[in-house]
């Protein structure tokens, strides 16, 4: 099946209708990923809009993302519709007044060139300060004001989902953007029985743990956590793998069965990879990085759709999953977003 043949899957996120893979823009946080000019990386996200990506994935603290996200986005003839995420971010003891929360929103809108923000994700560093629901109050207060058309959060775990959804009423928070993968599966512990009840889709990102869950890493070495060919991404993800996970032996018994099952259905690791994560119903998308202008696979993350998954093929990922600490990474780590507490 060719990219042209491929139908970009969709769902429904507020008032808007999403594609269910995003484009991340993280990497353009730091040079650490690689850079390119502004004209190569805006080349780069009007490739991804032609081929049927419709939402972008940025924050506060991605560098220039907004800022390159807005410009690209006023290039667009209006008949395109390109949804904007981003981040309010508070990673230090914050008094969540009204001045301070429109504050960050208007910024938002400002470095995006928007008059409202599509979907602001919110992320709070700290627990015990329960300003977090004060804040989520007025971020509701600034949606019904028309600053905000859809509220999300980003590393909460379920017990604090739960509690915020519960407290603001049906319908408020749409969506929790936290890490889901083969490697990581902790948000089928709770995380999952909490969206459901409360109609929440996760966003989730590390699908593909940097990169390391593709055809590239297939029978090579492991590699030195600390190499200087190795992304940010890829020394966070390895270390998850070797020291929570498993083994880098089991890790290329996971990709064997990965490669297995792709020449079943023709398609690459990183598909059927990211094809497990969405085939959950909890999953609304499966938020992609990509260094823009300096590598980007369009093309190939397309293939995610256009076919399904057979029961023999989870069997055997199963297989080789339950030979892993993966189940007891909730135990280890603790719930979604602990490892950033």
């Amino acid at each position: 099946m060719s990219c042209s043949e491929t139908t970009m899957e969709t769902f429904e996120l507020g008032q808007f209708t999403a594609s269910r893979i995003w484009v991340g823009l993280w990497q353009l946080s730091s040079i650490a990923w690689g850079s390119a000019p502004v004209a190569k990386i805006r080349q780069g996200m009007a490739r991804h809009v032609e081929l049927g990506y419709n939402a972008f994935d940025m924050a506060d603290h991605y560098g220039s993302a907004e800022i390159l996200f807005g410009q690209f986005r006023e290039t667009l003839p209006e008949s395109t519709s390109v949804l904007g995420a981003t981040k309010w971010c508070v990673f230090r003891q914050t008094e969540p007044s009204r001045p301070v929360v429109e504050a960050a929103v208007r910024e938002r809108m400002t470095r995006m060139r928007t008059t409202s923000v599509d979907l602001l994700q919110f992320h709070w560093q700290d627990y015990s300060d329960k300003g977090y629901l004060s804040a989520l109050q007025i971020l509701q207060d600034l949606q019904h004001e028309g600053l905000i058309s859809a509220v999300g959060l980003c590393n909460f775990d379920a017990i604090r989902t739960d509690e915020i959804c519960t407290q603001l009423g049906p319908g408020f928070i749409v969506s929790n953007q936290v890490q889901f993968s083969l490697i990581d599966t902790r948000p089928l512990h709770g995380m999952a029985d909490v969206c459901e009840r409360h109609n929440v889709k996760l966003l989730t990102y590390g699908t593909l743990c940097g990169g390391f869950l593709s055809d590239k890493w297939l029978h090579k070495p492991e590699p030195d956590l600390y190499a200087d060919d190795l992304t940010p991404s890829q020394r966070k993800y390895l270390d998850v793998i070797l020291k929570a996970w498993g083994s880098w032996a089991l890790f290329q018994s996971l990709l064997a069965v990965l490669r297995d099952i792709g020449d079943r259905h023709r398609r690459s690791i990183a598909n059927i990879a990211t094809r497990w994560v969405l085939d959950h119903p909890f999953v609304g998308a499966v938020i992609i990085g990509a260094r823009l202008g300096v590598s980007e696979h369009p093309d190939d993350n397309l293939q995610v759709f256009g076919f399904t998954l057979l029961e023999r093929d989870n069997r055997d990922i199963e297989a080789v999953l339950g030979l892993s600490n993966g189940r007891r990474m909730i135990s280890t780590i603790g719930d979604c977003g602990a490892e950033y507490r």
